[in-house]
């Protein structure tokens, strides 16, 4: 654990300063400030490696969650010697690849981490994930959807892991090997999405639209572009039960789970239990379908 300094935290020899440790940034849940740093200082080595090399982009709650809240893409001010940045497209991004990095934006009441889908001064994607996107705030139907594009992925011989987003939809997550580009994953994206589309035509829709979408959940193939972003595995999210976005086994998806079961002052036993899940399933080839889908 960092240690503590009066107006302060000290870690890995860095000093990072805490304002209005008491100040409740989810009151119903009664975490105030202070308790969500030690929170991120648990929850670090799980988070910190899907933010790394990634351009960040944060959303402050300055006033908790049910003040006023912003994206912030631009790098803060002042920024301490130990913050590393990278520019892109004209916009300063923060890279958070540092303990301590993550607590001086958790004390800028930070609550979310929503780091880009490519590497810093790269153009090819990380990871595939799909983004289910319900129409609902609340929707009793996301573990199903979740299933079934799992069950699609796998009789395509494609392994992956279902991930709360934090909030009301889920995320699917397939590790694939470096390569695949942009386009080349929203062509499977789209072929998938069609798929579970005509199947189950009273659950999905491809409608980008909300307003026409009715009670459908949108399968979004189109969220992979360079600069677009997704919350990170196991970032906290604004919501009132402090909800983190948490990698699951499909066992669990199977028994309907309810993405409110984890949230910050459970995790960590979670953890503890279930180790980092997405290194479950190592990289993977998607030659041979997207060579099937260029007809090639």
């Amino acid at each position: 654990m960092p240690r503590s300094i009066k107006g302060s935290i000290t870690v890995d020899g860095e000093t990072v300063p805490v304002t209005n440790p008491d100040k409740l940034l989810w009151p119903e849940v009664g975490i105030t400030k202070a308790i969500y740093l030690q929170k991120l200082a648990a929850l670090s080595t799980y988070l910190l490696p899907y933010c790394r090399n990634r351009l960040l982009t944060t959303i402050r709650y300055p006033d908790g969650i049910h003040g006023e809240h912003f994206y912030q893409k631009n790098a803060p001010e002042p920024l301490p010697s130990f913050v590393k940045t990278a520019v892109h497209e004209g916009i300063t991004y923060v890279v958070m690849d540092s303990l301590p990095t993550l607590l001086w934006l958790g004390n800028l009441a930070s609550l979310e981490f929503h780091p880009s889908l490519h590497y810093v001064g790269e153009g090819l994607p990380c990871e595939w994930m799909i983004d289910l996107d319900p129409s609902l705030e609340e929707e009793p139907r996301i573990m199903e959807a979740a299933l079934l594009v799992g069950d699609v992925l796998r009789s395509l011989g494609i392994q992956s892991i279902p991930k709360t987003s934090g909030a009301t939809g889920m995320q699917i997550i397939v590790p694939i090997q470096y390569g695949v580009t942009f386009d080349e994953l929203r062509l499977i994206g789209h072929f998938v999405g069609r798929y579970v589309t005509e199947k189950s035509p009273r659950l999905f829709t491809l409608e980008r639209l909300k307003k026409h979408r009715g009670d459908k959940i949108y399968f979004d193939y189109l969220q992979h572009y360079g600069g677009k972003t997704l919350a990170a595995p196991y970032t906290p999210r604004g919501r009132k039960g402090a909800t983190v976005s948490t990698p699951l086994t499909w066992e669990e998806v199977h028994s309907d789970v309810k993405p409110s079961q984890f949230h910050l002052l459970n995790f960590e036993q979670r953890l503890t239990e279930k180790g980092d899940l997405l290194r479950s399933i190592p990289p993977q080839s998607l030659d041979i379908i997207i060579k099937h889908l260029q007809g090639k």
